[in-house]
């Protein structure tokens, strides 16, 4: 798996540690508590400004939105403004874009249902994948008929769906009734899930339809031609053929071996129905285990729809910014030397992978802007270092200060 950015542990659980390393002295407990507090109060009142920002350029694009309601917000919508703020959520959520390669292999292999799907993309004028967070477990599996088989299945912890729908002109050109009532033209569809299997990502389309593949055609069809026409033409045909000329010649009919012959045919033929009913039925279970891996996506795999996904993402990048942050600066403010980029990312990074045992790819260079964006952090000749927590306290009341700063405008 590749390392990822994303910190896969609780700001509480962070901020417990990080205070491991100031005990004995209580003054340096209490300050950090106190900046871990402001700061993030500080970032979820930036977070404020991006959902209002996201909400009013996505308000024309919400299919949740009655139509009507949706028309108010046209001239007033900007699609581009959406967009690019939600790309720069999802960075700061530590999300990334699944690659069309990825994505292919997921429409080819399947590591739980065994199904095919036909997903028709003409549908979507638009569509992207974003995932967070990655974890194996061994799951159990039928293979070949009633084997069960253990593998190691890979998982998203995180993803979310972005489609964007054409308009309507395009849907009446092309006449396309199939999955109409999944369509809303013109809208913006997205949809966040938690631990969907990364070769099983087509399942989260909502026009996703089960198809019968190759095997499963030939386990059905092959016996059944080649069994039919053998039985026929071994049994059941020669055995009507005798009776027949009998009664056409008049001799006496032997009917004790016709009727033994006719009947050994027709249940030769009932076993081989059986057995394509058997084959026919395996698909049909394999369509109801997709429809209840479907049903546990919506149910209990979803965590958020549309205008309701933005709190969802807000939240996770407010906390990644947080932790990233205070990382950073607790790092710096217990090093006596500055340390330059690399070496404050090695040292974050090495401390997860020794005493968490988790390897990730520290993000310092936003951790960083982020304290040089508050004055916490200061680069001299290359090194970094922060102001102590007392003067860092006084600077973040500052930015507070400054944040509805109506006093000069009451002085004009």
């Amino acid at each position: 798996m590749n390392r990822e950015h994303y910190i896969p542990f609780d700001k509480e659980f962070l901020l417990d540690e990080q205070l491991a390393e100031y005990a004995g002295d209580e003054k340096q407990v209490e300050d950090f508590k106190k900046l871990f507090d402001i700061i993030e109060h500080y970032y979820h009142h930036e977070a404020f400004n991006l959902i209002r920002n996201i909400k009013k350029n996505y308000a024309f694009f919400d299919p949740d939105l009655p139509a009507k309601e949706r028309e108010a917000f046209k001239g007033k919508s900007d699609f581009s403004v959406f967009k690019d703020t939600l790309i720069k959520v999802l960075e700061l959520s530590n999300y990334s874009k699944v690659s069309q390669e990825v994505l292919d292999k997921a429409f080819k292999d399947s590591d739980l249902i065994g199904l095919k799907l036909d997903i028709d993309l003409d549908v979507y004028k638009d569509y992207e994948i974003y995932v967070r967070g990655q974890h194996t477990a061994k799951e159990k599996v039928t293979k070949y008929f009633f084997w069960k088989k253990k593998i190691e299945v890979e998982y998203y912890d995180r993803v979310m769906i972005y489609l964007k729908y054409h308009d309507a002109d395009y849907y009446k050109k092309k006449k396309l009734k199939k999955h109409k009532s999944l369509i809303e033209p013109g809208t913006v569809v997205l949809k966040i899930f938690k631990r969907v299997p990364k070769n099983d990502l087509e399942t989260i389309f909502p026009n996703a339809t089960p198809k019968m593949s190759l095997t499963d055609k030939l386990l059905l069809w092959v016996p059944g031609v080649v069994g039919g026409i053998s039985l026929l033409s071994a049994k059941v045909i020669p055995a009507l053929i005798k009776m027949q000329a009998a009664y056409q010649s008049g001799e006496t009919i032997d009917l004790l071996n016709s009727k033994t012959s006719l009947n050994q045919g027709l249940i030769a033929l009932g076993i081989l129905g059986a057995y394509l009913f058997r084959q026919y039925n395996n698909f049909v279970n394999k369509k109801i285990k997709y429809s209840k891996m479907l049903s546990d996506s919506l149910y209990f795999k979803n965590i958020g729809n549309n205008s309701g996904a933005f709190y969802s993402l807000l939240n996770s990048s407010e906390e990644e910014v947080l932790k990233e942050t205070i990382l950073a600066y607790s790092f710096l403010n217990r090093s006596k030397i500055p340390l330059s980029a690399d070496e404050l990312d090695h040292q974050i990074e090495s401390w997860f992978k020794t005493k968490h045992n988790t390897d990730l790819d520290f993000d310092v260079k936003e951790a960083l802007q982020k304290l040089k964006n508050s004055d916490l952090g200061i680069k001299t000749n290359g090194k970094w270092k922060v102001i102590p927590l007392e003067q860092a306290l006084i600077r973040i009341d500052e930015i507070w200060d400054g944040v509805f700063d109506y006093s000069k405008l009451a002085s004009n």
